[in-house]
């Protein structure tokens, strides 16, 4: 697919977006929207497979990416649910001879810049606290996967549930007057896949929590959580 200079609204070019660029001055925005690239992925479409290697920064200025990986059963494990502002391939600015530890798929029709290594390089040798904000994420991610980790081995279905209800509500969640409008970035089965759990179980905790009065189900693909708090002391026990 051909790539092109990146073609967004110039009041708000994608780089804008990203939280590592916001010490920067909107003439150094400007200086990194120029060196950025443009290119759109259809629903399904792969952006990276795991263990190519890379030597760019994606950023999404719209749509929705799952990253994910495959156990050696072939089982799909989803990692992470980004939308516009987010970022990966970071780890490969600072080593490029690794190849990717996961693959990242469009949820749906996606927009999405990108940024070479060589001018990543660029940016930080000017604006050094940008390496940094790099690392923090880089940390922040690695302490995600390690919890993921470890609710998957030991939490109970339900918390996890739970928890992943929450964090779609911080990040995708609308308030409205009957509490917290989410429309569902994945589908049934790759919730089952985001949490470990299979897609009847899924089903199942989804019905309890609406018999509870926590959430309210609109269909398969949006739901209303009606009682943050009482989701919240699912997870304190």
């Amino acid at each position: 697919m051909k790539r092109q200079i990146c073609n967004h609204d110039i009041n708000d070019p994608c780089p804008k977006k990203v939280p590592i660029f916001g010490s920067l001055s909107d003439d150094e925005i400007m200086k990194v929207t120029k060196m950025t690239k443009h290119r759109s992925f259809q629903k399904g479409q792969i952006l990276i497979d795991e263990g190519d290697k890379s030597d760019t920064l994606f950023i999404i200025n719209k749509g929705l990416v799952k990253v994910s990986k495959f156990t050696l059963l072939g089982k799909e494990q989803i990692l992470y649910i980004m939308t516009s502002g987010d970022f990966f391939g970071e780890l490969h600015l600072f080593n490029h001879d690794e190849g990717n530890n996961f693959s990242a798929y469009a949820i749906e029709d996606t927009e999405i810049c990108m940024l070479m290594k060589k001018d990543i390089d660029k940016i930080m040798e000017a604006n050094p606290q940008i390496a940094l904000k790099l690392l923090k994420a880089v940390t922040k991610r690695l302490a995600h996967t390690e919890n993921l980790a470890q609710n998957l081995a030991t939490k109970d279905p339900e918390i996890r549930i739970a928890q992943m209800i929450l964090e779609f509500a911080e990040k995708f969640g609308v308030k409205k007057q009957e509490g917290l409008f989410i429309q569902l970035p994945i589908t049934r089965e790759e919730i089952s896949s985001y949490v470990g759990v299979t897609r009847e179980t899924i089903s199942r905790k989804f019905a309890k929590f609406e018999r509870l009065g926590l959430i309210s189900l609109i269909g398969n693909k949006q739901l209303l959580v009606k009682n943050e708090k009482g989701l919240l002391e699912l997870l304190s026990g």
